[in-house]
């Protein structure tokens, strides 16, 4: 119920090595544990850690982009360097919230191997173990993030900015931009029996009657029942929110709850129906368990929905109805409806994420099929596609509002991706001269054999 999806996280896979030595050379036998690579301040790198991030990048079939002696122990120092300076800012990373990715991290090795059993002998280690240390690379990488964070949140660009760096862009390292539209939607979502609505209410009344005389635990019953795919398997558990991560009417009723051995009454969003039950509450957030239901649609519901905007089509084509105006009276899209219809791109890994132009892979399947062929100002014929946010079957018509060919990135056309490249460019600047006088202030040693390297921060190799 959360506005944004979850973050997607990266699997780890670390594999424990050790090198146990021994010395002969002075009497009795001693062990050498393992051997140590750099020292950045008052942490050593060791080597076992060097391999341990090998194996994981081997693992996930991620390269480490050079030579991994090199390249691995310089991304382990740089790490000890953020973790000195989050000290002294007393940056410490919020261990109720990371939990709950945790447990999304640890679900997730169970769902794609077969049982925790399976999950310990592939990492050759036990659960508790395994836990922590994706525990601590959460934590790791949270404090690395607000600490580039507080040293660049005020990198601002103003045009002057965007059209400088631009004029200074060798033009091989301008991007080319791929075919990009922007899509106009009509959605209407099909009208549910009351019956159906009622049954779905009712299923809820009784698992929140159950709970509430101890005959059946919440989360049970989540796993059960619960239609919401990202939280069924955890017992209905959302991990802690603040207010304005859910949707208002959701946010209202949880962020009230006080007793969590009651379950909430049925609460109403765009996503269905919910009861709610509260697991703890820490400063302005809150942890809760919920079960979602939708009430089913059928198909003759979704006939009647695409016959309705079939009328609406036709009568748009005759000249009675702009389009325009009927997106702000019929469309159920509520993300387009006060822009004209046009839709925004929500792919947080495209490049082009926020902005209303979509390049065809972003699109949703149903309508890039449909879009593909059209010149603008065309209009579809009524089609069924999934509302992803609310997966749910919907009818729509979309109309081609604007085409743009593929061509070299320029100031009028693709102002806001070259201003979000400047802003990176500026960002990365400020990290890179800020992590080199960090270099400079602390005391490094690498040892022979682990300094014939090209590194990528400078100053590492210097006189001690």
């Amino acid at each position: 119920m959360k506005k944004t999806p979850a973050i997607a996280l990266a699997a780890l896979a670390a594999l424990a090595t050790s090198a146990i030595a021994a010395d002969t050379a002075s009497g009795p036998k001693k062990n050498v544990i393992d051997e140590v690579a750099w020292i950045v301040g008052d942490n050593a790198i060791y080597k076992s850690e060097i391999e341990d991030q090998y194996a994981q990048m081997r693992s996930q079939g991620i390269s480490p982009g050079g030579d991994p002696y090199c390249v691995i122990p310089e991304q382990l120092a740089v790490e000890k360097l953020y973790l000195h300076q989050a000290k002294l800012d007393t940056i410490e990373a919020p261990l109720s919230q990371l939990s709950s990715g945790v447990d999304r991290h640890m679900n997730f090795f169970v769902s794609n191997l077969g049982s925790r059993e399976k999950v310990e002998e592939y990492f050759r280690k036990p659960w508790n173990a395994l836990r922590d240390e994706v525990l601590e690379k959460m934590k790791t990488n949270y404090i690395m993030e607000q600490v580039q964070s507080n040293l660049t949140k005020g990198v601002k660009a103003t045009p002057n900015d965007v059209k400088k760096y631009y004029a200074k862009l060798p033009d091989d390292s301008i991007p080319f931009v791929p075919m990009q539209v922007e899509v106009q939607i009509v959605q209407l979502n099909p009208v549910i029996p009351k019956q159906e609505i009622e049954d779905v209410k009712a299923r809820l009344r009784d698992y929140a009657d159950r709970v509430n005389k101890g005959e059946m635990q919440f989360s049970t019953l989540a796993i059960m029942h619960s239609q919401d795919p990202g939280s069924a398997m955890k017992g209905g558990e959302l991990g802690y929110a603040n207010r304005t991560d859910y949707v208002p009417e959701f946010a209202n009723v949880a962020f009230n709850l006080s007793d969590p051995k009651k379950v909430s009454r049925i609460v109403e969003t765009e996503y269905g129906y919910h009861i709610i039950q509260l697991i703890d509450k820490r400063g302005d957030q809150v942890n809760v368990r919920h079960i979602l239901l939708r009430p089913h649609v059928s198909d003759k519901d979704l006939r009647d929905a695409t016959m309705r905007l079939d009328s609406l089509r036709k009568e748009i084509v005759a000249g009675k109805y702009a389009f325009d105006e009927c997106v702000r009276y019929v469309s159920q899209d509520k993300d387009s409806r006060n822009n004209k219809g046009i839709m925004v791109n929500s792919n947080q890994e495209s490049s082009l994420f926020g902005t209303t132009r979509f390049e065809m892979q972003d699109l949703p399947s149903e309508i890039a099929q449909r879009i593909e062929s059209m010149e603008p100002g065309d209009m579809s014929e009524p089609f069924i596609m999934t509302d992803k946010k609310k997966n749910q079957e919907v009818a729509a018509i979309v109309r081609l509002h604007l085409r743009v060919p593929g061509h070299k990135a320029n100031l009028s056309e693709d102002y806001n991706m070259l201003k979000h490249m400047y802003e990176n460019h500026a960002k990365e600047q400020i990290i890179k001269d800020w992590v080199e006088k960090k270099i400079k202030d602390t005391y490094v040693h690498i040892s022979e054999g682990w300094n014939n390297c090209e590194f990528r921060y400078e100053g590492w190799e210097k006189e001690q």
